[in-house]
């Protein structure tokens, strides 16, 4: 855990819908917890984090939403708009290009262009030196990145467009953004998967993937959402027996959702096992949370578990 969180920045990516945020607003937390000024980034205008933890508007704004720990949203068309000041020499050419809808639509609009403003600005956020005025400067960039194969599309765009242009700022700044990438010194992913089957074959391509075109090693796996073991194979034999006998719709109905749930449980803990043979690695895992929404209590929660189990 101390090795990963001594990296300045660390991906945070896996399958949609996999509780990535989650991981990354709870990881976020222990760090700060341990002393380390965090931020965490979300991209493509999500401001999930900051409403969770009752925070200010984070679209492109870097927002305390804890002791030592805060949260940007970063956007396409404001990271453009920073990029232009930062590279346009003539401040007033500055202004009009930042402030032409036209010119941003069809910045944007540029394959992978999105993708690589966007880095930059994440890039920007991990320097020990920042180049925003003001900006603080942050022991760790925690990045919730987008699903598994955009958040690896992400991590290449900086080589790929310096492969295009050749020569230029772009070509260098890409280059530059790329060996802070692809060095595990620096930078770290934790993929994230649920304890189903589909998840974890893209946790296994992601690594994969991640190893061949970045020469980037997973350092962790978190399992996130698993479900409790609330009684063993005995006690399942049991309320099977007390199934067929039993004499009312409720008790049968409260017998089929206890077994449904260790039949669930069960294949849970098969997937986990099966993530842990392919990596060679004990994945790190998180309890399902029974909440409708989660609060600012069950990330702590979350966090305690999450210290332990990395």
């Amino acid at each position: 855990m101390t090795d990963l969180l001594d990296k300045r920045l660390v991906f945070v990516t896996g399958k949609g819908g996999v509780g990535k945020s989650t991981v990354a607003a709870a990881l976020g937390m222990v760090a700060a917890r341990q002393g380390r000024r965090t931020i965490v980034a979300e991209v493509a205008y999500q401001d999930r984090i900051a409403r969770a933890f009752h925070g200010e508007d984070s679209h492109f704004r870097e927002v305390e939403i804890a002791d030592g720990l805060w949260t940007i949203s970063i956007d396409p068309r404001h990271a453009l708009e920073e990029y232009l000041r930062l590279q346009v020499r003539v401040r007033a050419l500055a202004d009009v290009l930042s402030g032409s809808r036209m010119f941003q639509y069809f910045a944007v609009a540029t394959p992978g262009m999105s993708e690589l403003v966007t880095m930059g600005k994440i890039w920007e956020l991990a320097q020990l030196q920042r180049r925003t005025k003001g900006g603080a400067r942050y022991d760790l960039v925690i990045v919730d990145a987008p699903a598994t194969g955009h958040g690896l599309a992400i991590m290449r765009t900086p080589l790929t467009f310096a492969n295009v242009a050749r020569v230029g700022p772009i070509a260098q700044q890409g280059r530059t953004i790329h060996r802070t990438i692809v060095d595990e010194r620096h930078t770290g992913v934790i993929a994230v998967a649920l304890p189903e089957e589909m998840p974890v074959n893209e946790t296994l391509t992601l690594r994969d993937e991640l190893r061949r075109e970045l020469g980037l090693a997973l350092d962790r796996v978190v399992v996130n959402a698993l479900y409790p073991e609330r009684f063993g194979p005995r006690q399942a034999g049991t309320l099977s027996r007390a199934l067929e006998t039993a004499g009312t719709p409720l008790q049968r109905a409260a017998l089929r959702a206890a077994l449904s749930e260790h039949r669930r449980a069960r294949g849970q803990r098969e997937q986990v096992a099966r993530l842990e043979e392919a990596t060679g690695r004990e994945p790190a895992r998180l309890p399902y949370v029974f909440e409708p929404e989660l609060g600012v209590k069950q990330f702590e929660e979350l966090s305690r578990e999450l210290e332990v189990a990395l």
